[in-house]
């Protein structure tokens, strides 16, 4: 993973007790375009884009980068977990950890589908590079993405305004795993 180290990419699909993490496929597309034009998934990251501008520019198989995990339930894609590195942060607490980032469409809301799936792709990531922090950040209103941040055991290093709105900033210290 070119964003992570020398991690090879993609892993093998990582299962969770109800879902799939796993690269992007042809047929993810149409889940992107949803998720990218969602007004309610963009509230927090600067609106939605317009669904004919996705159908346009999204390739034939989307998101195909290193730590772009798509999240699929019972075969369909519900959302997106994302691990990169933080390069160009504004803050400096970030700059060079690895930073969480994702997005469920609306219906998966509500159901502990983004916890699952984000306490996954963080094991997954504590397995291929032990010791490495974590970094998250969300707007300090996106109280869903609080809420989260705080069971994945996310603590608050500094609020900062950006993006005409507060931002908030976490760290996951690292795991250490007894042999």
């Amino acid at each position: 993973m070119d964003d992570l180290g020398p991690v090879a990419w993609p892993p093998a699909a990582i299962r969770t007790e109800r879902l799939v993490l796993r690269g992007a496929e042809a047929r993810d597309r149409e889940g992107f375009i949803e998720l990218f034009a969602s007004p309610e998934v963009n509230t927090y990251l600067g609106g939605p884009r317009s669904r004919d501008e996705l159908e346009r520019e999204m390739p034939e198989v989307p998101e195909r980068w290193a730590g772009s995990f798509v999240v699929e339930l019972d075969g369909s894609m519900i959302g997106q977990v994302l691990l990169r590195r933080a390069t160009g942060h504004r803050r400096p607490a970030a700059a060079g950890k690895a930073d969480l980032g994702y997005l469920f469409l609306p219906r998966a809301w509500g159901h502990g589908y983004a916890f699952e799936a984000c306490a996954a792709a963080l094991d997954w990531l504590d397995g291929v590079l032990p010791g490495e922090p974590v970094v998250l950040t969300t707007q300090s209103a996106n109280l869903g993405s609080m809420r989260l941040a705080a069971k994945l055991g996310f603590t608050e290093v500094e609020r900062f305004e950006a993006w005409d709105a507060e931002q908030w900033l976490g760290i996951r210290s690292p795991v250490t795993r007894s042999l």
